[in-house]
């Protein structure tokens, strides 16, 4: 594929439901792809549905929603390396970028402007040890680490690799975010969910370090709607 051609599969504006940016109007740039497969992913319909853009079209596109904040999201966006050209044009115009990414793939190519929001993958996520061990280093003050907790071992897990990394001091922000259920949604029956009353009180007891994180989009629009 061209350098100049993303395959998405889907761009549109609305309120940012994570990170320290939330409820903030946001624009989605959704990639098509991702080489894991975490048991509660709600953004299986992008695995492999996208239509080809050139970059000057997704730019032209984000233009119109005339936002300030846009968010690259997948997906794995990192996925395509034709992304990094995007995401340097953005910065170049002036937005606010946000990456959203699991950090399967090599951080070091990111655009030092954009913010890395990073989703390290913890042990019952289906996708465990996905994480390259090097781009810890390639975290700085602006960026933000999701750890998104099904039960007490991935919490006991999530403590103790920002203790060990020493993330508290690294990062803007970290966040524990529990994996939510909604009855109905397809994408993610089975895997179970966790009372945010629960994590809320281990966070309180041994995580005040971190940020309970709910995803606000959830609460404001049915789970499963798209384009949201």
């Amino acid at each position: 594929m061209s350098g100049d051609i993303l395959k998405i599969n889907e761009m549109f504006s609305s309120i940012q439901g994570e990170s320290t940016w939330a409820g903030q109007a946001c624009t989605f740039v959704r990639l098509q792809g991702c080489p894991l497969r975490c048991d509660y992913c709600d953004t299986s319909y992008a695995f492999q549905k996208g239509s080809k853009f050139s970059i000057s079209e997704v730019i032209e596109r984000v233009k119109e929603f005339n936002i300030q904040v846009v968010q690259i999201t997948g997906g794995e966006p990192l996925i395509q390396q034709s992304v990094h050209r995007l995401i340097q044009q953005l910065c170049d115009l002036g937005y606010t970028v946000l990456i959203e990414t699991s950090g399967v793939c090599d951080l070091k190519k990111c655009d030092p402007r954009a913010h890395i929001i990073v989703d390290i993958k913890t042990p019952n996520s289906g996708a465990p040890n996905s994480f390259i061990e090097s781009n810890y280093n390639c975290l700085g003050n602006k960026d933000e680490v999701k750890f998104v907790i099904t039960n007490r071992e991935d919490f006991d897990w999530s403590v103790q690799i920002v203790n060990d990394r020493s993330l508290i001091n690294m990062v803007k922000a970290i966040h524990f975010s529990p994996v939510m259920f909604q009855e109905g949604n397809d994408e993610v029956e089975g895997c179970g969910a966790l009372d945010p009353k629960l994590l809320s009180k281990w966070v309180i007891a041994e995580a005040p370090f971190a940020r309970l994180q709910l995803q606000i989009h959830k609460y404001i629009w049915p789970p499963t709607t798209r384009g949201v």
